[in-house]
């Protein structure tokens, strides 16, 4: 059993079943959430630290998994207060690859290491420790951090130097933004042709267009329920981040404006298969 210190900060959808997998494979772990009852559940086996501060200074192995490119600004800049030399941060939030290489930089300054890890797979796989690590970062930091995202993870995936990790991101997440939109769109259409949807979803899932994707989104698709486990807005976000690293094509425009349009239209807390509802009423279908 590795005997580092394993910092974990950021306990949401994502970050508290990864911290608990972490937590069940019995690695000596301290938690952090903004949002302190997120962190309940961890006190009897773990530490909660009461700031990022706190948490940094006792550990050895940093975990972030946060929301957005200001959030993780926001953590790294105390982080960047402190002693932190001979330190791992593994950050697995989905941000820009030039924020992130920024903050890898900043790190490498004050003598510690940084990998870009973000996750290909949402709650149920963070569950099940099923995700793919996509990272980018030096191979001894690679090496150091595998024990551990081994329980996170199905797979690990190096893709070269910081920033890397998240360029695979965003273009995975791209592409996913557009296979939901177009998922919503054909689930409409066979409504519209009176084809029930749960045979639909069937057919879509035995048949070469279905997917992992596709084949998450289908409990939610029939029982017409879109409680978020990858919200509408996060997906925008990364569209946003996949805009703004070159994604400059045709299908680009029409998912920024569609997303866009039904984050405005108050769908942005739905899952983001929620975009059928949006498509729906802008479609004025009944």
């Amino acid at each position: 059993m590795n005997t580092e210190k394993v910092g974990f900060i950021g306990l949401g959808n994502m970050g508290h079943p990864m911290a608990k997998n972490l937590e069940k494979a019995g690695f000596p772990l301290i938690v952090y959430n903004r949002n302190s009852s997120k962190t309940e559940d961890f006190k009897i086996k773990s530490k909660v630290a009461s700031n990022v501060k706190e948490l940094v200074k006792e550990s050895d192995i940093i975990f972030t998994m946060l929301t957005n490119d200001e959030a993780v600004k926001d953590v790294f800049m105390q982080i960047l207060e402190l002693n932190i030399a001979d330190k791992l941060f593994i950050d697995m939030s989905t941000i820009s690859p030039e924020e992130s290489t920024k903050i890898a930089d900043a790190v490498k300054i004050k003598e510690a290491s940084f990998l870009d890890a973000p996750v290909a797979g949402s709650t149920k796989p963070a569950e099940e420790g099923t995700l793919i690590f996509m990272v980018g970062g030096e191979d001894k930091d690679v090496e150091k951090a595998a024990p551990y995202l081994e329980k996170l993870g199905k797979e690990i995936k190096h893709l070269g130097k910081n920033g890397k990790g998240l360029a695979a991101k965003l273009s995975v997440n791209y592409f996913i933004s557009a296979l939901y939109q177009g998922l919503a769109e054909t689930i409409l259409l066979s409504d519209k042709l009176g084809i029930n949807r749960k045979d639909m979803l069937e057919i879509i899932n035995e048949s070469a267009s279905g997917s992992g994707a596709t084949k998450v989104k289908t409990p939610l698709l029939i029982e017409d329920d879109y409680k978020p486990a990858f919200s509408l807005d996060l997906m925008l976000k990364d569209i946003l981040l996949a805009k703004n690293a070159g994604a400059d094509f045709p299908l680009s425009h029409t998912l920024l404006e569609t997303y866009q349009s039904a984050q405005n239209d108050g769908f942005g807390k739905d899952d983001v298969i929620g975009i059928i509802n949006y498509l729906k009423k802008n479609r004025g279908q009944n």
